[in-house]
């Protein structure tokens, strides 16, 4: 693994672990009532999609071994280009279910270097 890929990967956790704190204890509808945490939720999913979009740049090797990389990546452009589209259901999607999943994978490969 590149020395850089590390950095990458604790922005990806620091900023996995807001989300989480973020939507803790809400519901979908209440997610997506309230402004604030859509848009503190989204700008997270957005360092996410970006650090890992360096990582993939920078030590593509390790890239290999996020899963949905490309579809991580693409959220993150969506939420950055497409802002005017973005579906809530999606995002909380990502937020929720896949982000843990990521976390995991993403600790993991953190543990490996320690």
């Amino acid at each position: 693994m590149q020395p850089e890929s590390a950095a990458y990967l604790w922005d990806v956790r620091a900023a996995g672990n807001r989300v989480a704190t973020f939507t803790a204890e809400l519901t979908q509808e209440s997610y997506a009532a309230d402004e604030l945490r859509k848009s503190a939720v989204e700008r997270q999913l957005e360092i996410v999609g970006e650090a890992l979009n360096k990582l993939r740049k920078a030590d593509p090797e390790a890239a290999t071994t996020i899963p949905d990389i490309s579809r991580i990546i693409g959220l993150r452009n969506i939420l950055i280009h497409g802002y005017a589209v973005v579906d809530d259901a999606v995002v909380w999607t990502a937020a929720t279910e896949r982000l843990p999943e990521l976390l995991k994978v993403v600790d993991g490969l953190l543990s490996e270097l320690e």
